[in-house]
């Protein structure tokens, strides 16, 4: 063997366990990332296990939380089609309606224990006007009684609930930054899930109060389930039958 070719072969021997070490590198990566992947469950701020299987075919996938939904009690959810007055209304299955919430329309579930909720994106909320929101959902407590809203962003801690019958406010609150809206006596519900409300006006240290803001946005949910219903909670046999899904008019915005 020569110079040469002792110098190429010492070079390649040195070259190995660098490429065990790289090869071990991978295999370590390649091995975590499967188990991420094998156990990772969506936790977004908008996203919780709603359940599946039952009587409409759900499969095993996973269904978004709305981040805004009405309850409005009533058996009947033409009854609640023909006061929101949504364009082209479709029966559709509850998988279909969920999927199509999702794109600015709205989806009104069967009646569920003498309740029904209307689901979607294009709900009007207090975070974007909260006149139109009290407007739309006074005229719609006029019509059909009793009405609840709730609204939750994990993100930015936006968070708002509010319970009108008849036309009449009877607990309304609203916080993005400040407090949008606070009427009515606190009910007993958000006094035992230790809800934190402020004042009109009340200057907060975000950093001060996040933890409580963050509380709040977490127990919407927990609130609905007390004063009517969660959509993240209802057993699969709730979910039966079959909804309705349309856009909603400009004109229940004015």
């Amino acid at each position: 063997m020569n110079e040469a070719e002792f110098k190429e072969v010492a070079w390649l021997l040195m070259l190995i366990p660098f490429g065990i070490v790289a090869v071990t590198g991978f295999f370590f990566i390649f091995c975590a990332w499967r188990r991420a992947c094998q156990t990772r469950k969506p936790d977004d701020e908008n996203f919780h296990s709603l359940p599946t299987g039952g009587s409409m075919g759900f499969n095993s996938s996973v269904f978004e939380q709305p981040s805004r939904w009405l309850v409005v009690k009533a058996g009947d959810p033409a009854m609640v089609q023909s006061v929101l007055n949504l364009h082209h209304p479709t029966p559709c299955s509850w998988e279909e309606g969920l999927i199509e919430a999702r794109e600015d329309k709205l989806f009104i579930s069967p009646s569920i224990s003498g309740w029904v909720l209307v689901m979607g994106s294009g709900l009007p909320g207090p975070f974007e006007d909260v006149d139109v929101c009290f407007r739309f959902l006074c005229d719609l407590s006029r019509k059909l009684g009793q009405v609840q809203f709730f609204s939750a962003s994990r993100v930015v801690t936006q968070h708002a609930w509010v319970l009108m019958d008849s036309g009449r406010v009877y607990r309304a609150y609203a916080w993005a930054g400040e407090t949008l809206w606070n009427q009515g006596p606190v009910t007993a519900a958000e006094k035992e899930l230790r809800l934190r409300c402020f004042e009109y006006g009340s200057e907060q240290n975000y950093f001060a109060v996040k933890d409580e803001l963050a509380a709040n946005s977490e127990r919407v949910g927990q609130l609905a389930a007390r004063w009517s219903l969660d959509p993240a909670t209802l057993c699969s046999g709730s979910w039966s039958g079959h909804g309705i899904v349309g856009g909603l008019s400009q004109s229940n915005l004015r």
